[in-house]
């Protein structure tokens, strides 16, 4: 029976039930679906090619000796077998190939299959999202098969192309602009063509990435400029209905009076807000003011497909328990494989996290995937084992950033040190040493901060600033890394800041006995540094 049928069929309790009931778990119920479910994987991964290939014919019983015999693997283990796809090596056939950034500059691309199961799991998933986007409190929601969601989404082959993929299939609700046509379109064509269907047919929903979504919702004063020609007011006009035209009139008296640009919420009432990828809390309270409603945050990616949630009480997210099976490494065991790649971080499941703690998710993935304890890159930090508010007493979560190695700027970026050296040394610039930091504006947007130390002759010799240094660099990061372009093409933002340091200063650094080891400057790095004068205080650089 499809979603819809069901709204029409079916008390609310019941639906709810079958896609929020897992916020009702015990945490042993919990921790059972989860080793049932990795017992069914198991038997599927370790008898294909690609698992024997990993486990080195190695054939592990339970659940134990998988996690003793199968190594934490990241994308370089599977990137043979899945980028020239390999289907017969897999432990499921499968349906669609999804793809993402592997390492900007460096690996173009990477792919992940999904099988039947998989796409299943997805899509009753999403249909939890889209419940509790409308949620404001347990057992209560409101959707339609009438209602239209604002198409803010990368089309496929990319993850978020799945979304209008699996609600195709389940209920009725419309894209604006469709999805058959919004894929033909350029970004700021699907914008102008969205809002101005959303005029005409109403916004339920919107969905995006966090940076994506407030781009998008400046937008529309910047529409309404642009559409304030005589011509463009009347073809506006003549498609609306009556009362939609006395909504519009009043919304712009509404701003003439209170001296303020016209925003979303002044025409459109959103019943359910749906935001993913990183970055997100930069953006969560802009956009609430700008919408009226708050941004329910949710976890979705290339790999792990979707696998988490916040409720009503936008508190955290909750790992959805027939997705992946998931593995937490501690932030100190994280460290220590970064400095020693040989080294095999220990793990805790989902039952042993501690509140608090922060930790890198390593997943499996259920129902015929390809990926085995594989490290996504990304960190959470636990924030609570039960919650009074949700009635929940399964472990919740904040997403934290990228692992240390990674600078991602919402959620377009994979910039690592080998994408930067490679940078530098592409420009020839007489850059000596540098280290680069993720780093926020007084109004909370990320940018990355790279700090360089020219060599000595060249600044004697040649007219050096930040703003030349800023420029040359800026075209070969573009040049490497279509998502570095992406930025400014589709948000229209430059992340790149630059600071000269006094020369000498990483040669006096490293007189002190300490080593440089570059790391990233996430929010959940708390590592006093020092670089002379410059920096000070900052997590990035770390003693070793």
């Amino acid at each position: 029976m499809k979603f819809e049928e069901k709204l029409r069929e079916r008390d609310r309790k019941e639906i709810w039930d079958e896609y929020c009931g897992f916020l009702d778990l015990s945490m042993e119920d919990y921790m059972h679906i989860q080793k049932r479910l990795l017992m069914e994987q198991m038997s599927l991964w370790c008898n294909s090619k690609l698992g024997q290939d990993i486990l080195d014919g190695k054939m592990p019983r339970d659940i134990d000796e998988f996690r003793q015999m199968v190594p934490l693997t990241t994308y370089e283990d599977y990137a043979d077998v899945l980028l020239s796809k390999q289907k017969e090596m897999l432990p499921d056939e499968p349906i669609i190939w999804i793809q993402t950034t592997w390492e900007g500059g460096k690996h173009p691309i990477k792919v992940a299959p999904y099988t039947r199961s998989m796409l299943d799991t997805y899509t009753h998933n999403v249909l939890a999202c889209l419940i509790l986007s409308t949620s404001n409190q347990k057992g209560e929601f409101d959707v339609k098969v009438t209602d239209n969601i604002l198409y803010a989404l990368a089309p496929l082959p990319y993850a978020t192309g799945l979304f209008p993929l699996a609600l195709k299939d389940q209920i009725n609700i419309g894209f604006l602009p469709p999805v058959k046509d919004a894929v033909k379109m350029s970004f700021g064509e699907r914008n102008v063509k969205g809002f101005k269907m959303g005029l005409s047919e109403g916004i339920e929903f919107f969905f995006g990435l966090g940076s994506v979504a407030y781009f998008v919702s400046l937008s529309i004063a910047d529409m309404q400029k642009k559409s304030g020609e005589k011509k463009g007011i009347i073809e506006t006009l003549s498609k609306l209905s009556p009362s939609m035209i006395i909504k519009l009139i009043r919304a712009k008296q509404k701003c003439r009076k209170e001296n303020r640009q016209l925003k979303p919420k002044d025409l459109f009432k959103l019943k359910g807000f749906m935001c993913a990828g990183t970055d997100n809390y930069c953006y969560k309270d802009d956009l609430e003011e700008l919408w009226g409603v708050r941004p329910m945050e949710l976890f979705a990616g290339t790999e792990p497909t979707c696998i988490g949630t916040e409720t009503w009480t936008r508190n955290g997210m909750y790992f959805f328990p027939d997705a992946c099976f998931y593995e937490f490494i501690p932030e100190s065991e994280m460290e220590k494989s970064f400095i020693d790649p040989e080294y095999q971080p220990k793990t805790f499941l989902m039952d042993e996290v501690i509140p608090g703690e922060k930790y890198e998710i390593a997943i499996t993935v259920l129902k015929g995937g390809a990926f085995a304890r594989y490290r996504v890159g990304d960190v959470y930090r636990c924030v609570g084992l039960k919650n009074k508010e949700d009635e929940t007493v399964i472990p919740r979560f904040q997403y934290v950033d990228r692992i240390p190695t990674i600078i991602d700027i919402g959620g377009f970026t994979r910039i690592s040190e080998n994408s930067i050296s490679d940078v530098i040394q592409l420009s020839g610039l007489p850059i000596k040493n540098w280290v680069a930091l993720k780093e926020y504006t007084e109004n909370n947007r990320p940018y990355l901060h790279l700090y360089v130390e020219m060599e000595k002759e060249s600044l004697e010799t040649i007219a050096i600033n930040k703003e030349i240094l800023k420029n040359h660099l800026s075209v070969y990061f573009k040049y490497l890394d279509q998502d570095y372009k992406d930025l400014k093409r589709i948000l229209g933002i430059d992340p790149l800041e630059i600071t000269i340091l006094k020369c000498g200063t990483f040669d006096k650094f490293e007189s002190r006995g300490k080593q440089l080891v570059r790391r990233v400057n996430p929010p959940y790095q708390e590592t006093a540094v020092l670089l002379e004068d410059y920096v000070a205080e900052r997590g990035g650089i770390s003693y070793e």
